[in-house]
């Protein structure tokens, strides 16, 4: 079982920045793909930012060039860098990971078995 804990959400300035932190346990093999989604209310979570080992990231159109996804595999953390905030970014953010064997995460939110409770940010103008 994947356990997933994400930290690091707060209000912040439009043009600010923040980083936010996903502690993983539990056994994930080289097989998983690991990322961040977003939701605002009354909407669907949208894929934001995925990596997965030996293959790379990929990232929504909507943040590319700004956001940045790492993961720290000593410490089993996942980053996700969000540089130059803007309102519209306001979400409730959740860390995800699940058993991926294509070449590329998958941006669909059914793709993945295991999610953390979410971390919000909130960018005012």
């Amino acid at each position: 079982q994947v356990q997933l804990v994400e930290s690091g959400g707060d209000s912040v300035q439009a043009g600010g920045s923040l980083r936010l932190s996903c502690a993983a346990s539990g056994a994930m093999s080289s097989s998983f793909c690991m990322g961040w989604f977003r939701q605002t209310p009354g909407k669907g979570r949208e894929g934001v930012a995925t990596i997965q080992q030996d293959v790379g990231t990929s990232y929504s159109d909507s943040v590319k060039g700004r956001f940045t996804i790492s993961k720290d595999n000593f410490r089993n953390t996942l980053y996700l860098q969000m540089n130059d905030l803007k309102p519209e970014d306001t979400a409730m953010y959740y860390c995800t990971a699940g058993i991926w064997y294509g070449r590329g995460c998958s941006m669909f939110s059914y793709n993945y078995n295991y999610w953390g409770q979410g971390t919000q940010v909130t960018v005012s103008s």
